[in-house]
């Protein structure tokens, strides 16, 4: 394992002065690599779904695993777009002259040597290796033993184009084993050549990286996503955005899995936004006021609000106000991601002013929570600590940045 550390580090030194040029022509190689080998892949992936049916996972946990046309149209897309994002190495973030004619500027670097950890999503192999290589970064993936084949037959692809490209293929490595050890051997930082450690996974995953990591990390533990129906919200928008929100994909960290009504809009709103979901095969769970209205709806206890389903399932509460509906999500929140639907643009600057998420929508699905999304090409996964990166980690997060000083002979006195 230490020799993958070494060898990354050494990648990493390269990277670090390549040419804009080099890193696109690359992506743009691994992005055509994997269109030519579509079968391949899929074939590689057909073995792990089996292997996981068999075992008896989840349908969200195999919807997270599963690839198809579709999916690898996405992570190609996802390569050109990062291919033809700025390069952020080098970049001015600022300059000023201080008045003993000190010219300081603060200019953006790579962070090093990226230990990347994940579970079932294959595509975060390409979407890490992507957006490490444009930052200058060397990258280490470790993926669960769940989605072993599938981002072993990605990876081949990012290895082609890496060496189309004349870059070092150890730039993008991939944990040869599915051994658990290894996980820990990374979280030690690899004597010292991993800079920091990304977690892409589960509550169990994320908890053991923060406990156990010595190298800084970027995490964040779980999804618990709230939306926020306000006196204001429009019925229509209120029912598509939330049945999109929880429904579209409910094992992706930006599925909502708590429902927060207010109390005056009961009566107009809580049939309707409830029905689509039901419709939609969504089961729920409600506290007092919602069971009277909607009898499929079962008991919300206190550990549904903690809960991040992850499935099908929905906790909804009925709230006197915006005040109260903050006052639960400040309480329960993981900080990912809240929407308010709301009209009342008052009501609105309150709840992205005193809410404290890494994202905050305005009549939006919850599921628009993804670098893709919001134009980074892709993602290492959301943050939601507050040093550094926070919210989805992309280009710009997966660098530092140093200040170039510039005299002219000048001494202190």
């Amino acid at each position: 394992m230490n020799d993958l550390g070494r060898r990354a580090r050494k990648a990493a030194s390269i990277l670090a002065h390549t040419a804009s040029d080099k890193k696109t022509a690359a992506l743009r190689a691994a992005a055509r690599a994997i269109d030519t080998s579509r079968a391949k892949i899929l074939a590689a992936n057909a073995t792990d779904l089996e292997t996981a049916t068999s075992g008896g996972m989840s349908a969200a946990f195999l919807d997270r695993l599963r690839l198809d046309d579709a999916r690898l149209d996405g992570i190609i897309s996802a390569l050109e777009t990062v291919a033809d994002l700025p390069d952020p190495v080098g970049t001015v973030i600022a300059n000023w002259q201080r008045p003993n004619g000190l010219d300081i500027s603060r200019v953006r670097t790579p962070l090093g040597v990226i230990g990347v950890i994940f579970e079932s999503r294959p595509n975060v192999t390409a979407d890490a290796g992507a957006l490490c290589l444009k930052a200058g970064n060397a990258v280490i993936l470790r993926g669960g033993s769940d989605s072993f084949h599938s981002s072993r037959a990605i990876h081949a692809c990012l290895l082609e184009g890496l060496k189309s490209a004349g870059l070092p293929e150890d730039a993008i490595q991939i944990v040869p084993t599915t051994d658990r050890a290894a996980v820990g051997e990374m979280l030690k930082g690899l004597d010292g050549t991993i800079d920091v450690i990304v977690p892409r996974g589960g509550k169990g995953l994320v908890s053991r990286v923060q406990s156990e990591a010595r190298v800084p990390v970027f995490a964040h533990l779980e999804g618990l996503v709230h939306v926020y129906v306000d006196k204001s919200a429009d019925l229509g928008i209120a029912v598509s955005v939330i049945a999109n929100a929880k429904m579209r994909r409910t094992g992706i960290c930006g599925a909502a899995e708590t429902l927060l009504i207010h109390n005056d809009v009961v009566a107009t709103h809580l049939e309707p936004i409830i029905a689509a979901l039901i419709e939609r095969g969504c089961e729920i769970r409600g506290d007092e006021t919602v069971r009277e209205m909607i009898t499929a709806a079962g008991p919300a206890t206190e550990d549904d609000w903690r809960t991040e389903y992850e499935d099908a399932i929905i906790s909804v509460k009925i709230v006197a106000d915006v005040d109260e509906a903050i006052a639960h999500i400040e309480r329960y929140s993981s900080h990912h991601t809240e929407a308010i639907i709301a009209e009342d643009g008052q009501a609105v600057e309150k709840f992205f002013n005193e809410i404290d998420s890494a994202i905050l929508m305005h009549n939006a699905s919850t599921q628009f929570a993804d670098g893709g999304e919001f134009g980074f090409g892709g993602e290492i996964g959301i943050a939601t600590g507050k040093m550094h990166a926070r919210g989805p980690v992309g280009v710009e997060q997966l660098t530092s940045f140093k200040y170039l000083v510039r005299g002219t002979g000048q001494t202190r006195p």
